[in-house]
């Protein structure tokens, strides 16, 4: 075959890696020859259980070597491989299969009564075939389940086959609960997970040498991309099911690990660990690829001094663009020096530049004057998604026009080609004829030491249309103080007044500081990807109480 496929990785691993371990999960080590031999058996024996291209498999489980074999396995048929979010509910899961219909169903012992209850249900018909991951005899309830390890002993060597790939080149669909909540399908294909992971080699600096730690859920963007670029560079694999701070230092410890992917919370959970361990340094770590959302001052300090080796590189992306669109390193001089060049006429945050391989506008809209710099995030190449997956099929989306992917964010570009990012067109602002991005609202209050998190949106006000209201929770041994309370003076409070002059010192635009301030003493509502329910938040603070100027 002319195009390129995914699984042509197997001949690099069997080369770089033929009887070194390329894949490490508890008592777990595979080499690379033993790696290779596993995915082609699974190929041939999904082949031989009636899988055809453009069929879609649905998986579900914690991250594991049997997940990672999938990830390979199945688009190696031509079927597409579609990873389920295991946070998810089950009403959430049908949602998802019921936009797939998934010709098979691959579940690990923790689903197993998710697999039962869809073998009982007359809605999913076109599920012909159930297998397990990992000990069949882990799955408790009394269905004739057949195991990824039977199908893998049987056909191992059996077969040769050449990859084939499905109809658009699909070999993936990764679900993203957009602004809505919802799953939506995002259809990706081969070629744009090869020039993703080219990138993050490029850019990152993977190689053989490497030892990769997965802490990011292979059923996200984040945690597939570059779990499929450490397989084409040849690195080692250190899985566990699912993160947490203990278990990712002590297995960073025992296998000599040098990189893995963080978000905002991963890197906060890890500096926690590692300061309640008395843990002062990791010195085998010497990357670090940071994503969804960026890393506070104070989380960049912290991650160099434990990481004291390492290179930490932050990127900006999404799942309809197979995950990184920009690269920038920020424990380094270079992005010091680019943080302090923000421009007076704009401001927001800035994300790095484009990849290689990505090419990036800013789409104007009739709102923006002629002299603002200001739009839509458009992007374009290689990367985009074939489009959004339903009634068996991919359909265009309006967000994609002439070629250019509208990636839904609000920023504008430097003299140097940096991207600077606003926030959301969705949950922009428009309070007195301005536009405000909360992002960047939520990103000055949160500079203060004695906020944990912030978030921001307007509601409706007679006079400027919106109104900017701030709900904040307050780290420990801080204290709230309302307009009615008396300040004590002591340095540990919180309070509207308090948060306002702060906005005005971090130079915010008066027009963008937030009149209403509400604290908000319990977990912020959360998609199961971990972004902010906005509306549901705001929803929530309109019902119990009726707003007015906290000043």
């Amino acid at each position: 075959m002319s195009s390129g496929h995914i699984a042509h990785c197997l001949g690099g691993i069997t080369a770089r890696r033929a009887s070194a371990a390329v894949a490490v999960s508890g008592g777990l080590r595979l080499t690379g020859v033993e790696l290779v031999d596993d995915v082609r058996g699974l190929a041939a024996g999904l082949s031989e259980s009636g899988l055809r291209p453009g069929d879609v498999v649905a998986v579900v489980g914690f991250n594991s070597v049997d997940y990672m074999e999938l990830l390979l396995a199945i688009p190696y048929i031509g079927a597409i491989i579609a990873p389920l979010n295991y946070r998810w509910s089950f009403e959430e899961t049908t949602q998802a299969l019921e936009l797939v219909r998934p010709s098979a169903f691959i579940f690990d012992g923790s689903y197993s009564s998710w697999a039962l209850r869809l073998m009982e249900s007359k809605r999913f018909s076109t599920i012909g075939l159930y297998l397990t991951m990992g000990d069949p005899a882990s799955t408790s309830e009394p269905a004739n389940f057949v195991s990824l390890n039977h199908i893998k002993s049987t056909f191992r060597r059996n077969t040769v086959m050449e990859p084939v790939s499905a109809p658009s080149d699909v070999a993936l669909i990764c679900f993203t609960s957009g602004t809505t909540g919802r799953p939506k399908g995002v259809a990706i294909s081969h070629t744009s997970l090869i020039v993703q992971s080219l990138a993050k080699i490029a850019l990152v600096g993977y190689g053989e040498d490497d030892v990769y730690l997965h802490t990011a859920p292979l059923c996200h963007i984040g945690g597939i991309s570059s779990c499929l670029a450490i397989l084409m560079a040849g690195g080692c694999h250190v899985l566990i099911p699912k993160f947490d701070a203990k278990s990712a230092t002590e297995a960073i410890r025992e296998h000599k690990v040098t990189c893995f992917i963080t978000v905002p919370a991963i890197m906060a959970d890890l500096l926690s660990y590692a300061q309640k361990d008395k843990i002062s340094r990791c010195g085998t770590v010497t990357k670090i690829l940071n994503g969804g959302g960026g890393l506070s001052d104070e989380l960049i300090n912290g991650a160099s001094h434990l990481f004291i080796h390492a290179t930490i590189v932050s990127a900006y992306g999404m799942t309809e663009a197979c995950s990184s669109l920009t690269f920038m390193p920020i424990n380094k001089p270079e992005f010091h020096e680019t943080k302090n060049k923000s421009s007076n006429q704009c401001e927001g945050v800035c994300v790095g530049k484009p990849a290689p391989h990505v090419e990036i506008q800013i789409g104007r809209d009739e709102s923006n004057s002629s002299s603002s710099p200001m739009g839509k995030i458009l992007t374009r190449g290689l990367h985009t998604m074939v489009g959004y997956w339903g009634n068996n099929m991919v359909d265009t989306p309006e967000s994609v026009r002439n070629g250019w992917l509208d990636t839904g964010d609000t920023g504008w570009i430097d003299r140097t080609g940096n991207l600077w990012l606003m926030g959301r067109q969705k949950g922009r602002i428009k309070s007195g004829g301005e536009n405000v991005y909360p992002e960047e609202v939520e990103l000055v209050l949160s500079q203060h030491s004695g906020v944990a998190k912030a978030v921001v949106f307007g509601v409706p006000d007679s006079r400027l249309g919106e109104k900017i209201v701030a709900c904040v929770s307050i780290r420990n041994n801080w204290r709230w103080v309302d307009a009615r309370a008396e300040h004590e003076g002591e340095g540990k409070e919180v309070s509207a007044q308090i948060l306002q002059e702060h906005c005005r010192i971090k130079n915010l635009s008066r027009f963008k500081v937030p009149k209403i301030y509400y604290q908000w003493s319990r977990p912020f509502p959360v998609t199961t990807t971990g972004k902010i329910k906005r509306e549901e938040l705001k929803a929530e603070i309109l019902a119990c109480t009726q707003l007015r100027s906290s000043l």
